[in-house]
């Protein structure tokens, strides 16, 4: 059980990076998106839209937008998620507002590529790479970036049935056709504001879960013991042993289940090819959860004769 100590200190890590996270994206904005007139995603799109057509800055918009979510949120969703969001919300629209103030000149940072001072692809590609990760990394905190999840969020508490997926992706959708008629008519700010929204959702995915993605493989075999054993000896994984009949033959045999890393399964195969008429399909796992490592320790000392 974690010490109360050890969740305060959890909880201040959290709120740290995901103030840090608040600052990037305030930069991400000033130095990619708005210099490139196209609108990102969601509502925080909108508010880059307003920015452009009335000068009402972003920042404003953001606090005047997810201060109200938030607040519902913490009521009606969840305290840390609602608490942290507000967190975040707060700290990138003061650093949006400060960044556009006369204290802080970052003009030579900003990007532009082409001759006439707007890039038109390579500004996305950064910004939604680099949203992707910011966004990516709050969700893996408890919270988010405000705006459309928090309502995505809100719909899919009464409307279960609903896809969060969906509601964003029609959100995201109204923004990119929107940017059309603000952005003077051009189709560039459409197609902008896509390839931004096909980044940071590829990226963010990959944040939350690529980064702990593994191989399930699935074993027929008749050398379960053997297999079992030259599995722990050359890949230092352990495996589950259930039995199993071949609906065809009707005969009894054995199924291996092994998680791997994705690095070993040249190793797995190889170990696979040693058993004549075993056989294998093999899956993604994103995350393994339980303390296995625990568990294993157990048997460790079941097999040495020490637990009691």
């Amino acid at each position: 059980m974690e010490s109360k100590g050890g969740s305060v200190g959890k909880r201040i890590k959290e709120c740290i990076l995901v103030i840090a996270m608040a600052l990037l994206m305030a930069l991400n904005y000033e130095v990619f998106i708005f210099p490139n007139a196209f609108a990102p995603a969601g509502l925080n799109g909108i508010a880059t839209m307003v920015q452009y057509k009335l000068g009402f800055s972003v920042g404003y918009m953001n606090l005047l937008i997810n201060v109200p979510l938030c607040l519902i949120a913490y009521f009606v969703l969840n305290r840390d998620y609602a608490v942290k969001t507000l967190l975040f919300s707060i700290c990138s629209s003061t650093a949006i507002l400060l960044l556009q103030s006369d204290a802080v000149d970052i003009s030579r940072w900003i990007y532009k590529s082409t001759e006439n001072g707007v890039s038109t692809v390579l500004a996305p590609v950064a910004a939604g790479t680099v949203n992707g990760f910011i966004y990516g990394t709050v969700i893996r905190q408890n919270a988010c970036t405000g705006g459309t999840d928090v309502l995505a969020a809100f719909v899919h508490k009464r409307r279960p049935e609903q896809s969060v997926v969906w509601i964003i992706f029609m959100l995201n959708t109204l923004v990119a056709l929107s940017s059309f008629f603000v952005y003077d008519y051009r189709y560039e700010p459409v197609i902008l504001c896509i390839i931004y929204c096909f980044l940071s959702s590829r990226i963010s995915d990959q944040i939350i879960r690529g980064g702990k993605k593994q191989l399930k493989f699935e074993i027929i075999t008749h050398h379960a013991d053997e297999m079992g054993q030259e599995i722990i000896q050359t890949l230092h994984h352990s495996a589950t042993v259930m039995p199993a009949r071949g609906m065809y033959s009707g005969h009894p045999t054995e199924m291996l289940v092994c998680v791997i890393n994705k690095h070993q399964i040249i190793e797995m195969q190889q170990i696979i090819s040693h058993y004549p008429g075993s056989f294998a399909y093999v899956g993604d796992v994103d995350e393994v959860f339980g303390n296995y490592r625990a568990w294993h320790e157990i048997e460790q000392r079941e097999r040495e004769g020490l637990y009691q």
